[in-house]
């Protein structure tokens, strides 16, 4: 799976072209951290996830929602539902937060999800996160933290 940042003209074709008002909000806040932080602008832009093969399809996505000053950021991500249960996000998951987690700045990556989100839940810990026994605004909250 290739996993990329999205540039800004990117981005605001992804916002023009999103139906869901809330991904359309959660969409412009990345673009809006994005420009605004132009010198860490990958901790706040769109990855798309695309697979390998010649087809490009995109499968999903995900972000991070920032970089905080104590090394700790927060990752989202989504999948396309035709592609699901298939071990794309585990993959990509996997991949990502062995990524962050070797920036020099990135001491830990969290995630929340849903109370009622199993499968999310399940990917969270089949990636190699713990929950935390904290909640956050969506559910559980789960990290990984860097072993030094």
């Amino acid at each position: 799976m290739y996993l990329y940042p999205l540039s800004d003209e990117e981005m605001r074709l992804v916002i023009e072209n999103e139906s869901d008002p809330e991904m359309k909000q959660a969409y412009t806040e990345m673009l809006e951290g994005s420009l605004s932080n132009s010198d860490k602008r990958i901790w706040y832009a769109i990855w798309n996830m695309e697979l390998k093969d010649e087809s490009g399809i995109i499968v999903g996505d995900f972000c991070f929602k920032g970089l905080s000053d104590d090394g700790v950021i927060e990752i989202g991500y989504g999948l396309k539902e035709e592609y699901r249960h298939y071990g794309y996000m585990t993959e990509a998951l996997k991949a990502i937060t062995e990524w962050a987690l070797s920036q020099e700045s990135v001491k830990q990556v969290e995630a929340e999800t849903d109370a009622e989100n199993i499968a999310s839940q399940k990917v969270l810990l089949q990636s190699g996160f713990i929950s935390n026994g904290k909640m956050g605004e969506e559910g559980p909250r789960f990290v990984v933290s860097l072993k030094r």
